[in-house]
Parts: C-alpha cells; sequence; structure tokens
C-alpha cells in the first residue's frame, strides 16, 4: 500500500478567484466545481478544494509545488507578467530573487488570501532526489 494525499481543503475568501488564480499562475487547467468546493487538480490526481471560510477568518498555509526548470520559467514569467510579488525565501525579505540553494531553483508568492505559495525544482535534501519526484 501507497500513501498520497488525495486533496486538501483551502480555506479562502472568494473560492472562484482563489482557485482560478493558482490555477492560472501554475498553468492548470480551469477549476472545477465539486458540491461547494472549487477543485483544482494536480498533474499527480491529488486536488486542492477552495472553499469559502464561512466565518471570513483565513489563517494561511504553506502549499509548496515541484516542477520541472521549464514549468519553473514558464510560472515565473506568469507572476512577473501580472505582476505578483515573489520571494527568494518565505520571510519575504529577499524581494524578486530566485533561490538556488539546494541544487535547484525555487520562490514564494502569496495568493489573494495570504497563503504561501513556493515552487521549486529539487525536492529539499538536493538534486539527488529529483529524479524520483520530478518526470
Amino acid at each position: 500500500m501507497s500513501v498520497v494525499i488525495n486533496h486538501i481543503v483551502v480555506h479562502c475568501h472568494n473560492k472562484e478567484a482563489s482557485a482560478s488564480f493558482l490555477a492560472d499562475i501554475l498553468g492548470l487547467p480551469e477549476p472545477t466545481t465539486f458540491h461547494r468546493f472549487q477543485v483544482v487538480r494536480l498533474d499527480n490526481g491529488a486536488t486542492l478544494d477552495f472553499l469559502d471560510s464561512p466565518d471570513n477568518e483565513i489563517v494561511w498555509e504553506h502549499f509548496a509545488f515541484l516542477v520541472d526548470e521549464s514549468d519553473f520559467d514558464a510560472i515565473l514569467s506568469r507572476i512577473k507578467m501580472r505582476n505578483v510579488q515573489f520571494w527568494a525565501e518565505p520571510f519575504g525579505t529577499r524581494l524578486g530573487e530566485i533561490n538556488n540553494d539546494d541544487g535547484g531553483r525555487s520562490l514564494y508568492f502569496k495568493d489573494p488570501n495570504n497563503h504561501l505559495i513556493e515552487i521549486l525544482t529539487v525536492p529539499y535534501g538536493g538534486e539527488r532526489l529529483a529524479a524520483k519526484y520530478v518526470a
């Protein structure tokens, strides 16, 4: 038996806008509706299920996406075209920079709900693990 993530519920202020923002930036298919959720399907079959927060209180979360080099370039291009601020680290002190630590590239940006989104080309631990996760 293997254990994999099937879906994660992402609380937000506007599920349509939030799901569309992330799908657009990451270059994923348009979100779909499933019951009360706006669903963004990832390439591995897992989904992010956006749900409007009933009390309008959103606690930010961190979502990290492993991408290949060409997808990283495409995502960075969309981030820049949309004037979305990004940082080389999660603390927001290296504005407009890319992190090159650990044998790959990564960056962080925020979605409309202040969730911290990370894209990285190599999993933590270095390049030696990359082939296992990215085809």
